[in-house]
């Protein structure tokens, strides 16, 4: 009986197959790619290894294999449209590889396919492709070698079979392995190869790493050729568990049944709700492990495409029934699907359902909003006649409310409309170049390529940065001005040093600044950045003389601001552990930035702290300075690390060795950390935190100060109390109660001016000059001097009730905008309407007027059109009371 394979045992017979070959079992990284500005996200397993397969960082084995979470769903990799139409598409999914840095190549990558496919999942032969690049004769021979048949090796173009990491650098030629789902051997042929539909399937890619594309397109052999296998989990599940469709395998089944449960509906595949099923348990699975790596949503980047997934499940869910919060009630289902192999699924639980039911509480009130509004423009479009509904002004929905396009195109279809979407695409388009062209200026005028090849030139750079602040002897390794690479550098410029004690921007902590200084020379520091690994840059200025490659220089950081920024550093895991403990393991970081001026934390948490929690945290972060504990750093492996407990920070990048930084011998806080740190805490001095504020859904962001900018901001808050304490004449602690007994003597002449004011107003209200009668209706026109707008309304209120029975228009003129009130009695407003009163004296005023039959208002920017308008009130009136 043939063996079904379920996915748990395919992911660990995959890496324990590569580890019995010496292969290191390497865990996967975040979905965020760390140090790669060229990603949106974590999209193939060789994402972690891309410096190591460049040469700029050398780990301690020479093969690895792991299994990688990945996320295609923005950017150039995107298959969120295809998703839930299709058997193989998915936001997310997880990757097998092995890979070789420079150590097997051909042979060994394609025995090693050969024997785990059709010897230890055993797949039938019959049913397997082989597709190798046309001119890659080697690899063609290696399978036959290996017992694959002569015809079922088929040679493809470079569209297929070539990969490129690039349009230069490494690339060469892939081999793919391809899967027949069908059920009739007889149909299975080698036009399905590569062709259309998912009968045949791609289930493996090998790439061999083997040349360097330069500019002008010539391939030139590496030195180490490397190996770069991707085998997607979803779909070998599909083949090993005998299904024609990931959805079918128990990587999908148990979350479908979850979204079956809340439903109350059957999920029938081949249904016109199949698809809605497949959206929402697809986008689950992304939502989940998305929100788990630390991916918030929000309007920009990563955030957008995560909210972007979120209200297309959303509104899929629609589809099926669901009105309200539905989709953070999927995520256990998938917490038990994938929990046990990425434990940081389990972990952040609370933090992932926290943020989603949020965003999913939000994105119902927009709809909600958004849909009464659009509803009110399409009602308009009809009655205009349009048969479209143009596409600036759907744009508009959009941007104001975050309607999703297709939503909008769904209300327009729903009332007879079609809606403009070129001319949607083109507005959007306008908006994005006005984006980036605000946005361009800030960019480096140098390019990542510039800094990697003086990597592969050999030019590094040596951080001794943690214990001196001071180093002499340090050598210039190269220059770079505003036209490239130089061998003199006068004015601005950029300095590579083979040491350096400057710390470069990471981790949230800023770079450096201070002096390089020469014989003859000397050159202000203004920033220190790490563009690429390996590489540290020191942004100058040259002040004295010129700098020459090969020069010997002192290098010396800004002592106080490096002081400061330690401090401030420090104080940051002295935050995080205390809002952990006073708020839960939920508030967890979101992002941070370590000033010499100041900290800013970022954190997970649902609402405004409370004054009695931000006291509480501020209590046990000073204890914690008071206590004088001592700050230490120790190396270890990664695994190490996790098992001490040392927190790992979602989105950073973690080698096989790393820093972990631990607070009080660890009682205290144990982070993953390569910045810079006080040696104990009490060098910090005493922290204050200044402001707390919400920046996203679901993340709120606490800025604090330390040391002496905690002394200048109490210096400071202490100037302005007794300033205050001088003005009202009161001791500091009676300034409470001084100022609530001034608000009450505001509050009491306000109200006296406001009587005053309607005193004014209607007083005289019954003589003749203001009271006309049309038609046997009463009508009073009034000016009245400035007032706010409850005081007018009160004012009409009054006039209409002294009148009994009629018509009171009452104006006021403000500096730059009028005001017009209509009121009428209810036994009038039958035969006129104060709404049809006011839009025709609104029309005067160039103003817009509306409201009930008896009681409107009309509002302009032309107060010098007051007084024409209340004069036209009695010809108004009078005509509308006209049989």
């Amino acid at each position: 009986m043939k063996k079904l394979w379920s996915s748990r045992e395919i992911r660990k017979t995959f890496l324990d197959f590569f580890a019995k070959k010496g292969h290191q079992v390497v865990p996967s990284s975040s979905l965020i790619p760390a140090g790669d500005t060229t990603l949106l996200f974590t999209n193939a397993g060789m994402n972690q290894f891309k410096d190591v397969f460049l040469g700029r960082e050398v780990r301690p084995y020479t093969r690895a294999t792991s299994c990688q979470k990945c996320v295609r769903a923005g950017g150039k990799h995107n298959d969120l449209d295809n998703v839930g139409y299709t058997g193989r598409h998915h936001t997310f999914f997880e990757m097998l590889g092995n890979f070789s840095f420079g150590d097997y190549f051909k042979e060994e990558a394609i025995a090693f396919a050969w024997e785990l496919l059709t010897e230890v999942y055993g797949l039938p032969v019959e049913r397997l492709w082989f597709t190798v690049y046309t001119e890659d004769d080697e690899s063609a021979k290696l399978w036959e070698k290996v017992g694959a048949p002569r015809e079922r090796i088929l040679r493809f173009g470079e569209k297929d079979n070539f990969w490129a990491m690039g349009e230069t650098g490494p690339c060469g030629p892939c081999t793919e392995i391809h899967y027949y789902q069908g059920e009739d051997l007889r149909q299975n042929t080698a036009d399905l190869v590569n062709g259309p539909g998912d009968v045949t399937l791609e289930i493996w890619n090998l790439v061999f790493m083997q040349y360097e594309r330069d500019a002008q397109g010539h391939l030139y052999p590496l030195p180490k050729p490397c190996v770069d296998t991707g085998a997607g989990l979803e779909r070998l599940a599909a083949v090993l568990q005998g299904v024609s469709s990931n959805y079918d395998t128990d990587l999908f089944t148990p979350i479908l049944a979850r979204v079956e449960e809340l439903a109350q509906r059957r999920y029938e595949k081949d249904s016109e709700l199949g698809p809605a099923f497949r959206v929402i348990a697809d986008h689950a699975r992304a939502v989940t492990m998305l929100l788990a790596d630390g991916v918030v949503p929000s309007n920009e980047g990563r955030g957008y495409v995560l909210r972007r997934i979120i209200r297309r499940a959303l509104r899929y869910g629609r589809r099926l029934g669901f009105d309200g919060v539905f989709l953070v009630d999927v995520v256990p289902a998938v917490v038990d699907s994938l929990g046990d192999v990425y434990p940081e699924v389990r972990e952040r639980l609370p933090v992932v359902t926290e943020l989603l039911r949020t965003e999913e509480e939000r994105f119902a009130r927009t709809l909600n909003v958004g849909t009464d509004v659009v509803g009110r423009e399409l009602e308009r479009l009809k009655r205009a006649g349009a048969t479209v509904m143009p596409g600036d002004v759907a744009f508009r929905f959009y941007e104001t409310y975050g309607l999703p396009l297709e939503v909008l195109e769904e209300f327009a279809q729903e009332e007879g409309l079609r809606l403009d979407r070129e001319g949607f695409d083109t507005r959007l388009e306008e908006v994005r170049r006005a984006g980036q062209e605000s946005w361009k200026g800030e960019l480096l005028a140098r390019t990542r390529e510039e800094y990697e090849l003086l990597v592969e030139r050999g030019v590094s750079s040596e951080f001794v940065g943690y214990e001196q602040l001071e180093l002499e002897g340090a050598t210039v390794v190269a220059l770079l001005g505003s036209s490239g690479e130089v061998d003199i550098l006068t004015g601005s410029g950029e300095v590579v040093l083979d040491r350096t004690p400057f710390y470069a921007e990471a981790g949230g902590q800023v770079g450096d600044q201070g002096v390089l200084v020469w014989k003859g020379g000397k050159a202000r520091v203004e920033d220190t950045q790490k563009p690429v690994a390996g590489l540290i840059v020191h942004r100058v200025v040259v002040e004295e003389g010129s700098l020459r490659r090969g020069q010997k220089l002192r290098a010396e950081v800004h002592r106080g601001k490096r002081l400061d920024t330690q401090a401030n550093h420090t104080a940051t895991h002295l935050l995080h552990a205390a809002l952990q403990r006073i708020l839960g393991p939920t508030a967890q970081q979101a992002g941070s930035l370590v000033a010499p001026d100041r900290l800013r934390f970022d954190f997970s948490w649902r609402e405004p702290l409370t004054l009695e929690q931000i006291e509480a945290i501020e209590t046990l972060v000073n204890a914690n300075i008071r206590a004088n504990f001592p700050v230490e750093w120790a190396y270890m492996s990664l695994e190490e690390a996790k098992a001490a407990g040392a927190m790992a920070l979602f989105g950073e990048k973690y080698g096989e060795v790393v820093r972990v930084v631990s607070v009080g011998g660890g009682t205290v806080s144990r982070e993953l950390c390569g910045g810079c740190h006080v040696r104990r805490t009490g060098d910090i001095g005493v922290f204050k935190i200044v402001s707390e504020r919400g920046i996203a859904a679901g993340v709120r962001r606490i800025e604090a100060l330390t040391g002496r900018g905690a002394v200048e901001f109490f210096q400071q808050q202490f100037r302005w109390l007794r300033e205050l304490s001088a003005k009202a004449n009161v001791p500091a602690e009676k300034l409470p109660e001084a100022w609530d007994n001034l608000e009450r003597k505001v509050w009491e002449l306000t109200n006296q001016v406001k009587d005053l004011k309607l005193r004014l107003a209607t007083g005289g209200g019954a003589e003749e000059d203001h009271v006309h009668e049309i038609s046997g209706v009463k009508l009073v026109v009034r000016e009245a001097p400035p007032m706010d707008a409850k005081a007018l309304r009160e004012l009409a209120d009054r006039l209409r009730d002294k009148l009994v029975s009629g018509i009171v228009v009452v104006g006021m003129a403000e500096e730059d905008a009028a005001t017009l009130l209509v009121s009428v009695t209810q036994d009038v407003a039958s035969r006129i309407s104060a709404a049809e009163v006011a839009k025709r004296l609104a029309a005067i005023m160039d103003a817009r007027g509306g409201g009930k039959p008896t009681m409107a208002q009309a509002g302009g920017k032309h107060p010098e059109k007051l007084p024409q308008a209340l004069e036209a009130a009695p010809q108004v009136v009078k005509e509308l009371l006209a049989p």
